[in-house]
């Protein structure tokens, strides 16, 4: 299996501001694309700790990224690997977009709060 950005389907959001994926066997595949000055932490509000249940591996292609948990930050940049582990809010420093693999189940509670909360958000 095989796809390129623009064949992944949209799961939310736009095409600038946004994430594709696809499930592949036991991961989604996603590409995410976010501008600088986007907090994610609105979209998280009434998950658990409002923050992200979902374990994230990947790769950023390009920006920077201040991850949060509940007892550290973190910078990402682009060229790095990066593990997320679930309970983290991600503040974009610096427009990214990264590749990123996931357990659907939790990626998808993710998608449903983030959804919900879509309308109440305003993205730069």
């Amino acid at each position: 299996m095989h796809a390129t950005r623009d064949q992944l389907p949209i799961l939310f959001g736009s095409d600038a501001a946004g994430i594709r994926g696809v499930d592949w066997g036991d991961q989604r595949a996603a590409i995410v694309s976010i501008p600088a000055g986007v907090d994610t932490a609105p979209l998280l509000e009434g998950l658990p700790g409002n923050r992200c249940p979902c374990p994230h591996w990947g790769y950023v292609l390009e920006g920077r990224m201040l991850v949060t948990y509940a007892d550290r930050e973190e910078t990402v940049r682009a060229g790095e690997l990066f593990y997320m582990p679930p309970g983290h809010t991600v503040m974009v420093e610096r427009d990214v977009e990264y590749v990123e693999f996931s357990p659907p189940a939790a990626y998808e509670t993710f998608l449903e709060i983030a959804k919900r909360n879509a309308g109440a958000v305003e993205v730069p």
